[in-house]
């Protein structure tokens, strides 16, 4: 049987466009692009056009693309080259649900004397507004906040969140790592100084991510070297994973509509499916607007571990928002701050779907993981 994989929010397939494209990069054009030889500026030409074809996907200005290493870089290049450029302001505002990226960094920066506030969400993993607004203090240096949540794929209004940052005097970044190349994403529209996004999450290659930069928006640069990316990010440029994410962006832009349409389908059949043939399941965000690929169910009284384990035997490849921690499985912390109790946060899996998946998928998805949950919990009764 050919593999299921329903794990497209930790990463895509690259398209065979994509591959094909990056390709002569490896072999016959491998040049520097900040050679100032012909040589190694046909590879910058071809930098640049690929820097056109994101700032198309998300309606930016292509000065306003620098290109970096992942999402996780361009995060951190936001926060801490903001903060930097703003010593008299020492307040971080963030929510309770952010990816680790956002969590760690501003972790550290409370160790390093930072005010960091965490707004809480509610029983669908929605920012709580009056939260938001409050904690948007004149010592607010800048606010983070995803568009979409990597575990539970509900999705944040940030066009208003950061309207009220914006009244307040606060820069705003959005973490659209999951959104970006799946949804419309339109930063003209947008009242925010930093987006960041990552090819692998819409069928590009790993190892290269992108921020955009309102024009006129200062920050420090993290990595010191070179004048590469507007000399925002030093270091010579992963010329085909570049390359790779044009293409990538190119194709999203043109197919967007209907892959949402088709995948969204798919979702909520699964959903429907599973939600009918298990009495023990439940929707986590369900009662939020969600990113049409990403269904995160729990199982009430199960372990997502082994949940995963056997489906992972059965060829069908899924995740789980909890991590091993000390030898034992922690409930997400996506989950914790939406109010989700343990007996549920133990055993939710996610399921993240891309344009690759199937009916044919869903369909057996849905034959066979019933039985496996039975199984489990007639071990767990024992």
């Amino acid at each position: 049987m050919e593999p299921i994989y329903f794990d497209n929010n930790a990463t895509t397939r690259p398209l065979v466009e994509v591959v094909e494209a990056m390709r002569p990069f490896f072999e016959e054009a491998y040049a520097n692009p900040s050679s100032v030889h012909q040589f190694g500026q046909s590879v910058k030409h071809a930098v640049e056009c690929a820097r056109e074809k994101v700032a198309a996907l998300i309606h930016a200005k292509p000065r306003e693309i620098i290109f970096t290493s992942s999402g996780t870089e361009s995060i951190n290049l936001t926060i801490r080259g903001a903060l930097a450029m703003m010593p008299a302001k020492r307040r971080l505002v963030t929510t309770a649900v952010e990816h680790a990226a956002v969590m760690k960094t501003a972790e550290t920066l409370a160790c390093e004397g930072y005010e960091v506030v965490y707004v809480g969400v509610d029983g669908d993993g929605r920012v709580d507004e009056e939260a938001w607004q409050e904690a948007l203090t004149d010592d607010t240096a800048l606010v983070s906040i995803q568009h979409a949540n990597n575990e539970t794929g509900v999705m944040m209004d940030v066009k208003h969140l950061a309207e009220i940052a914006q009244a307040r005097g606060v820069a705003v970044h959005v973490d659209a790592v999951q959104t970006v190349g799946k949804v419309e994403v339109d930063v003209s529209n947008w009242p925010v100084q930093f987006v960041s996004f990552s090819a692998h999450k819409f069928h590009g290659p790993k190892g290269a991510g992108g921020l955009y930069i309102r024009r006129r928006t200062r920050l420090k640069p993290l990595l010191l070297g070179g004048s590469q990316e507007h000399e925002l990010r030093a270091g010579t440029e992963n010329t085909a994973a570049i390359v790779g994410m044009g293409v990538a962006a190119e194709h999203s832009s043109a197919t967007m509509v209907q892959t949402a349409e088709r995948v969204g389908g798919l979702r909520d059949q699964l959903e429907r499916a599973l939600i009918a043939e298990v009495s023990n399941a439940t929707i986590n965000g369900i009662g939020a607007q969600r990113i049409y690929n990403t269904s995160n169910i729990s199982f009430e009284g199960l372990e997502a571990e082994a949940i995963l384990i056997l489906l992972s035997e059965l060829g069908i490849y899924a995740s789980s928002g909890a991590a091993c921690s000390s030898g034992s499985l922690q409930p997400s912390h996506v989950l914790e701050a939406m109010g989700i109790t343990e007996k549920y946060a133990h055993g939710a899996i996610r399921f993240s779907l891309s344009r690759f998946n199937t009916e044919g998928e869903v369909a057996s998805v849905v034959e066979r993981l019933p039985g496996l949950l039975a199984r489990l919990s007639k071990l767990g009764s024992r």
